[in-house]
């Protein structure tokens, strides 16, 4: 095989090269939240705290095919880096598997657990009505959604960042097009408001999905895609799969958990407290997605050059790595102290919810940059396989430290006390991080030749 680019070419234009494009498409991708959050919040409030609450399941559906693609994306770098050419295509069309599988899962939970979910989060008829017909196109069309970043991470394992964009950007440019004309009911198409959003996301998944197939069947060379050794289980690939994967997926999903009791404690104010987390969770994603591109660009770097024994290229990536991503979240956190009011009303923000919004962009932006450190050291457990350590350090922040903090600065009846819940688990991540990146970097990384 030829040697591949994540081996000879130097680490910080490699990494820059890989990333870019990936930190692009992920800021189209939180560009599209927020214009998507932005038509919502056109039909009313309830509107927006209704993809509020669906958003832990959507959330758990994502968390499962990214987790599984973490396992493959491993996997198959590693294998690259061994120049195992049978062991890449194994992982491949067993990601593939994986995700069909997947796809059934939530097309089952759609249909007969929607109105179950969405209930327990609200009494409000009309939040409940838009939020249900919301979650079930979302469930039922999920094969989209499955699909596209099992293919996009497929091109973004074997360095083809630029071809993992267009599929990415295609999606999300769709999906930004289709949003006013099916929510308002634009152009001759009947006006579906939040279900509207729902069939938008779903059309832009499908097609960026096709796109990502298309690419990777003409151009990736690096792999070979068939219907035949896709549903040839290979059982010994899909268990190192979950592996490595389960706890990248459990660390994804416990956020489902997260925002499931945070949608919890806030209604214990109102649901305009439930619709400000969600707008949160909007404009964060613009910070956070592009740190996100630069880790996804990282892992592959980091996990072929351990195939491949070298340590000084690992050490040299991660380090800028770390240096690159506090940079962008520095930028999110003083967007959030300096103009959280003109965010806000982007999403035509009530007085009341910029009464409660205002202060908890500026408290919670406070943590960007410990994340930023956080989530880069992360991406060592997924690349080395040591997933579990990044769930053990989501769980300490998400779980055992946030929720219950949220909870307990709940029960003062001051709803700004809540938010300081998250620089307060952030803190806790990043000690947890520190701590598990040292045992890695001595157990698996120093002992490489330099």
């Amino acid at each position: 095989m030829e040697e591949n680019k994540m081996g000879v070419k130097p680490v910080k234009p490699l990494i820059i090269g890989m990333a870019l494009p990936m930190m692009l498409s992920m800021l189209v991708q939180a560009l599209y939240n927020i214009v998507d959050s932005y038509f919502v919040a056109k039909v009313s409030e309830d509107a927006v705290t209704a993809v509020t609450l669906a958003f832990p399941m959507q959330n758990l559906m994502i968390s499962i095919g990214m987790g599984t693609c973490v396992g493959v994306n491993a996997l198959l770098s590693k294998a690259l880096g061994q120049k195992n050419k049978k062991a890449v295509d194994d992982a491949a069309n067993t990601g593939l598997l994986l995700t069909a599988v997947h796809f059934v899962l939530f097309l089952t939970i759609g249909f007969f657990l929607s109105s179950v979910f969405i209930h327990s989060q609200t009494d409000n008829a009309q939040i409940a009505s838009y939020a249900i017909s919301y979650l079930k196109i979302i469930s039922v069309m999920s094969f989209g959604c499955f699909f596209q970043v099992m293919f996009e991470r497929l091109l973004q394992s074997t360095g083809k960042t630029q071809l993992s964009m267009i599929s990415q950007m295609s999606g999300a440019i769709i999906n930004m097009v289709l949003d006013p004309i099916m929510i308002f009911g634009l152009y001759g198409f009947p006006r579906m408001e939040v279900a509207g959003a729902a069939v938008a996301t779903c059309i832009g998944q499908v097609c960026a999905c096709v796109i990502g197939f298309v690419l990777n069947i003409k151009y990736n060379r690096d792999i070979s895609i068939s219907l035949s050794k896709m549903f040839k289980p290979h059982f010994d690939t899909i268990k190192k799969v979950y592996i490595i994967g389960i706890p990248s997926t459990l660390m994804m999903a416990i956020g489902s958990l997260m925002t499931y009791f945070m949608n919890l404690i806030l209604g214990g104010f109102s649901s305009t407290a439930q619709a400000v987390f969600g707008i949160y969770f909007r404009l964060q994603s613009f910070f956070f997605m592009p740190v996100f591109g630069l880790n996804n660009a990282l892992i592959p770097v980091l996990a072929y050059n351990f195939g491949a024994k070298r340590k000084d290229r690992i050490m040299e990536a991660l380090k800028f790595t770390v240096v690159v991503a506090v940079c962008i979240m520095l930028t999110g956190t003083a967007t959030f102290m300096a103009i959280p009011k003109q965010l806000l009303l982007i999403f035509e923000a009530s007085e009341e919810m910029l009464a409660i919004g205002v202060t908890a962009l500026r408290i919670i932006g406070l943590n960007y940059p410990m994340a930023a450190v956080a989530i880069v050291l992360g991406s060592v457990f997924q690349a080395f396989a040591k997933s579990q350590y990044s769930f053990f350090t989501s769980v300490a922040r998400q779980l055992v430290v946030l929720i219950p903090v949220a909870w307990l600065l709940a029960q003062t009846g001051v709803i700004s006390n809540v938010w300081w819940a998250f620089p307060i688990s952030e803190v806790v991540s990043l000690a947890v991080t520190f701590v598990f990146f040292k045992k890695v970097k001595k157990e698996v990384v120093d002992p490489l030749e330099a």
